[in-house]
C-alpha cells in the first residue's frame, strides 16, 4: 500500500472570478484554458495522458492568483486520479503550493494516523538563466499509528538549469531551457519504502507548464510525457 501511495503521488510531478485572461511574467493564464499531457512508457508506448485545465483566476495585490484542476487518466481513458492545485504568478516567480502535491483523496489514506505536515512550495522562475539553481521544494509529514511512529518525505532538490535547446513535441517548437532535478520519496512505517529519480524538464518563457518530462531511475528512462495539447 505505501508503495502505491508513492507512486499516485509522484503523479502529480501546482473570492472574485474572472473571466479573461490576465499575464503575468509572458504567460497568458485565462479561465477554462488548459494543457494535455500524453505519457509514454520508456518504449514511446502511449501509458495515458493528464488534462489540466485552470479555472478560478483572481487577483491578489500584484500577483495572478489560480487553480488547476488536474485528471490523469490511463491508457483507455479511464480516470484514475483527480486533483487541484493552487497556483501564484507575481511576474517574475510562478509558485505551485507544495500542500498540492497530495490529493484530498491520498489524505484520507492517512486520516488515523495524526499526520502534521510540513511544506516548501515549487518556483519557477518566469525567466530562465543557464546555470542558474532553483529553489528545493518539499513535503514532509510525522504521525502516529498506535505506538508506532510514521514519517513521510517527498523531496525535489538539486533543480539546476543545464542547458537551452529547440525541442519539438506534438503542441509545437519551442527555445526550451533543460531542467535536471533529483526527486527522493520515503515512507516509514515500521520500516522504510524508499524510491529515488531524476527528472529532466523542458520549459519555455511564456508557457505554463512543463514542453516534456523525462524520468530516470538508476541511471535508466522509465517513462516520459510531452505536452501535447494547448487550448
Amino acid at each position: 500500500m505505501k508503495k502505491t501511495l508513492l507512486w499516485s503521488i509522484l503523479m502529480l510531478f501546482f473570492i472574485h472570478t474572472l473571466s479573461f485572461a490576465q499575464e503575468c511574467g509572458g504567460i497568458a493564464i485565462k479561465q477554462d484554458s488548459g494543457f494535455e499531457m500524453t505519457n509514454f512508457d520508456a518504449k514511446g508506448k502511449e501509458s495515458g495522458k493528464i488534462i489540466y485545465k485552470i479555472v478560478n483566476v483572481s487577483q491578489e495585490g500584484s500577483a495572478t492568483v489560480f487553480s488547476v484542476d488536474m485528471e490523469a487518466l490511463n491508457a483507455k481513458g479511464k480516470s484514475e486520479l483527480k486533483n487541484t492545485y493552487q497556483m501564484k504568478c507575481d511576474g517574475n516567480v510562478t509558485t505551485v503550493d507544495a500542500k498540492s502535491l497530495i490529493s484530498q483523496e491520498q489524505l484520507r489514506t492517512f486520516k488515523d494516523m495524526e499526520m502534521k505536515f510540513t511544506y516548501d512550495n515549487i518556483e519557477y522562475p518566469t525567466k530562465y538563466v543557464v546555470g542558474d539553481k532553483l529553489k528545493d521544494a518539499s513535503v514532509k509529514g510525522t504521525g502516529q499509528s498506535g505506538p508506532m511512529g510514521i514519517t513521510f518525505d517527498m523531496l525535489i532538490k538539486n533543480r539546476n538549469v543545464v542547458g537551452q535547446e529547440k525541442i519539438t513535441v506534438p503542441s509545437g517548437t519551442f527555445d526550451a531551457y533543460k531542467i535536471k532535478s533529483d526527486m527522493a520519496f520515503e515512507m516509514k512505517m515500521g520500516f522504510p519504502v524508499k524510491m529515488e529519480m531524476e527528472s529532466i524538464s523542458y520549459r519555455a518563457p511564456g508557457v505554463l507548464w512543463d514542453l516534456k518530462t523525462e524520468t530516470y531511475r538508476k541511471g535508466k528512462l522509465i517513462g516520459y510525457s510531452e505536452l501535447t495539447k494547448i487550448y
